[in-house]
């Protein structure tokens, strides 16, 4: 099992940049595929970016370019910089660990209570 803290969210004006953080304790970090998941009002949970223990990285369409996924499993943490945001990533972003190489919500085991971005129009 696995516990996961999110942090660094926040609101920022169209075009900048925002860095979250994933703080995971419990057993066998290198075990999950890791990945970020966001969530906007009256949407469905959309996969953003995953990423294996080897730093094998799957990356959503929407946001390809604009953000970049790390991991540090010394550490065991997880990473999103985002850049050049647009009101549209606007969201609760959500860490999660599982153990498919997927971007759906379905295949995670483990999630954290998320950290808010807020990108205004």
């Amino acid at each position: 099992e696995v516990q996961l803290v999110e942090s660094g969210g926040g609101s920022v004006q169209a075009g900048g940049s925002l860095r979250l953080s994933c703080a995971a304790s419990g057993s066998a970090f290198t075990s999950y595929y890791m990945a970020w998941f966001r969530q906007a009002p009256g949407q469905e949970r959309e996969g953003v970016a995953g990423i294996s223990s080897e730093g094998t990285i799957t990356v959503s369409h929407s946001v390809k370019g604009r953000f970049t996924i790390g991991r540090d499993n010394a550490k065991r943490t997880l990473s999103l910089q985002m850049n050049s945001l647009k009101p549209e990533d606007s969201g609760m972003y959500y860490c999660a660990a599982g153990f498919r190489r997927t971007l759906m919500p379905r295949d995670y085991n483990y999630w954290g209570r998320g950290t808010q971005v807020t990108v205004p129009q």
